[in-house]
C-alpha cells in the first residue's frame, strides 16, 4: 500500500494497476465491513449471496500483495543504470518499510497483519534486487519467482502445523511472522504473492513497449484461467508421479489459482484502458489506488477502533441482515471516497505537521525532496 505512488514507466503510462488498487482497496473496506457487522445467521455458505461474496473477497489481498510488487520492482528498474545505493527507489524503498512496521504495528501492535506482510515483501524485493546486482548468474524475474515458489511451497508445512507455533520457542512477535496465535498475513505463504508480482514488474519493465498487445492481454487472460482451473488437476498429477507420494502438493492449490484470479483481473483491466476506457491522469478512481495507505490506515480506526479505541464495529458487530448491510456498507465506502477527493486540500491544511515529518524521515535515508 502507497500514498501518492502513481507508475510512471519511463514511455508507457500504465493506468491498469492503479485501478487494480483501487478495485482492491475497495473490496477490501466493503469485505471487512460485511465481515464484521452481518449477523451470524446469514454467514453461511448455503446461501449463494453470501458465498458469491466470499469467493470475490478471496482475491482480494492477494491482488493487493501482487500489484505492491508489480509496482515497486517496476520503479525500481526504472533507475537500474544507477549504483544501488544511489537508485532513490532503493532508499525510497527502506523508508517505505520502516513506515509500514511502524503504522502496522501501531494500529495492531498484537498481529502480523497486512502493512507488516508488505513490509517484509518490499524489504526481500530490495535485498533480492541487491543480490542480483553482485550474481548476475540468471534473469532478475527468475530470483522473485523461485522466492514466490518457495513461500508458497511453504505452505505445505506450515499449513500442517495446526495450533502448534513456529518457531516453537521464538517471541509471540516473531512466531507471528510465519505461524503464530496472531498470524494475520504471514509471510509464509502470503508473501509469495508480492514476490510473484515482483516477478511481473520484472517483464513488465523490459517488455513494457509490449504490454498493451493484444496477444500479451489474451495471453495473460489465458494463463490465469489455466492456473485458476488446472492447478489443483496438475497438482493432484504431480503427487502421484514416482517418489513424490507423500509431497501432499494440492494443499498449495488454493495459493496458485487466487493468483490465477489475480491475472484475469490484471488482464481484463489492461484490455479496458487499452480498447475501452479513455482515462484522464486526473481521476477520483485512480486517486483512491494512489492513497490505499492512508485509507487502510483511517478504516481500521473508523471501523475497529485502532488507536482511537472506539469504532463502528463496537455498535455494529454481527447486527445487520443483508438487506441492512449493503446501504451501510455504501455509506462506508462513501466516507472515504470524499475523503480522497478532498485529501489534497486536507494535506494542505496539515502541512505544517507532515512536511516537517517527511522532511526529516526523508534526510534519514538520504532521499533528497
Amino acid at each position: 500500500m502507497g500514498d501518492q505512488v502513481s507508475l510512471k514507466p519511463p514511455k508507457t503510462r500504465l493506468y491498469f494497476i492503479d485501478m487494480a488498487r483501487t478495485i482492491a482497496i475497495l473490496l477490501m473496506l466493503e469485505g471487512h465491513f460485511v465481515h464484521d457487522s452481518l449477523a451470524l445467521e446469514w454467514v453461511d455458505d448455503s446461501f449463494p449471496a453470501y458465498r458469491t461474496w466470499k469467493f470475490i473477497r478471496g482475491f482480494t489481498s492477494p491482488t493487493f500483495l501482487t500489484v505492491t510488487g508489480l509496482i515497486f520492482t517496476y520503479l525500481l528498474l526504472g533507475n537500474e543504470q544507477l549504483p544501488f545505493w544511489q537508485n532513490m527507489r532503493v532508499r525510497k524503498g527502506f523508508k517505505r518499510v520502516v513506515e509500514l512496521l511502524f503504522w502496522g504495528y501501531l494500529l495492531q501492535f498484537y498481529a502480523f497483519h497486512v502493512l507488516q506482510c508488505i513490509a517484509i515483501g518490499i524489504l526481500t524485493i530490495i535485498l533480492l534486487y541487491g543480490l542480483f546486482r553482485v550474481i548476475k548468474v540468471v534473469p532478475l524475474w527468475i530470483y522473485y519467482f523461485l522466492a514466490g515458489t518457495l513461500l508458497f511451497y511453504s505452505q505445505l508445512f506450515f499449513g500442517s502445523l495446526g495450533n502448534h507455533y513456529w518457531p516453537e520457542n521464538a517471541p509471540t512477535f516473531i512466531q507471528n511472522m510465519f505461524h503464530g496465535p496472531h498470524s494475520e498475513f504471514p509471510i509464509t505463504p502470503r508473501m509469495g504473492y508480492t514476490m510473484y508480482g515482483a516477478m511481473l514488474g520484472v517483464l513488465l519493465y523490459h517488455y513494457k513497449n509490449y504490454v498493451k498487445s493484444l496477444p500479451v492481454i489474451i495471453g495473460t487472460f489465458a494463463i490465469g484461467l489455466l492456473l485458476f482451473f488446472g492447478i489443483k488437476p496438475f497438482l493432484v498429477w504431480l503427487q502421484s508421479l514416482p517418489n513424490l507420494h507423500a509431497i501432499e502438493f494440492y494443499k498449495m492449490d488454493w495459493l496458485l489459482d487466487k493468483f490465477g484470479m489475480v491475472l484475469v483481473i490484471l488482464s481484463l483491466l489492461l484490455g479496458l484502458e487499452t480498447y475501452v476506457l479513455n482515462i484522464q491522469k486526473d481521476n477520483l478512481f485512480l486517486k483512491i489506488g494512489q492513497n490505499t495507505l492512508s485509507i487502510f490506515i483511517i478504516h481500521m480506526m473508523l471501523l475497529y477502533g485502532s488507536v482511537i479505541r472506539i469504532g463502528i464495529n463496537d455498535f455494529l458487530h454481527e447486527k445487520l441482515g443483508p438487506i441492512e448491510v449493503i446501504p451501510y456498507t455504501l455509506g462506508f465506502w462513501l466516507i472515504f471516497i470524499v475523503f480522497v477527493y478532498y485529501i489534497d486540500v486536507i494535506r494542505a491544511k496539515l502541512k505544517f505537521i507532515l512536511w516537517p515529518m517527511k522532511k526529516y524521515s526523508s534526510q534519514l535515508f538520504g532521499i533528497k525532496l
